[in-house]
């Protein structure tokens, strides 16, 4: 069974998440379940509390070409060390805000330190749509969304929308 991701509004998606103190089996298999629900949905990015679990865990593959190879990398306790003064806007979405875009300003390159699952420390720089992902990611682990960098009543639009499509998904 696919993991369920949380619909904004959502007070879970709003929480800041707990650090991870060390890798375990359990992280293993949701890291696993958080890749697939991810896939399937499909996505390039998921944070633990967009399934509930309000853990400092995120999950990427930004690879979108048809025939290249995958790249899902796991992050425990991810943060941004470094960012570059260039920015970059993107048209953002969210799993959690389906179907709801908007352009987002970020810096262009981000260093980010975490964790991987045998406990090892890592660290990487991005940039392009990487460095957006995992800052977007990173964000929701803060109980910060992409529709936050938004003025109020854009923001109050797709808030509305998302109301009424949880409205409609309870009814069928």
């Amino acid at each position: 069974m696919t993991l369920p991701i949380l619909l904004h509004p959502d007070p879970r998606l709003k929480k800041v998440a707990a650090p991870i103190a060390d890798s375990s089996d359990a992280l293993r298999k949701l890291g696993d379940d958080m890749l697939a629900a991810m896939y399937e949905a499909p996505g390039i990015g998921l944070a633990a509390p967009q399934v509930g679990i309000l853990k400092r865990m995120i999950v990427l593959d930004c690879i979108k070409e048809e025939g290249e190879k995958p790249r899902p990398i796991v992050m425990l306790n991810p943060e941004v060390i470094e960012s570059s003064a260039e920015l970059n806007t993107y048209e953002e979405g969210c799993l959690s805000i389906p179907e709801q875009f908007a352009d987002v300003t970020r810096p262009a390159d981000v260093t980010v330190a975490w964790m991987d699952l045998d406990g090892k420390a890592q660290q990487e720089t991005f940039d392009g749509l990487w460095a957006t992902c995992v800052q977007h990611e990173i964000d929701h682990l803060e109980g910060k969304l992409f529709i936050d960098y938004l003025k109020p009543l854009k923001r109050q639009m797709i808030t509305r929308k998302m109301v009424k499509l949880k409205r409609e998904l309870a009814r069928s």
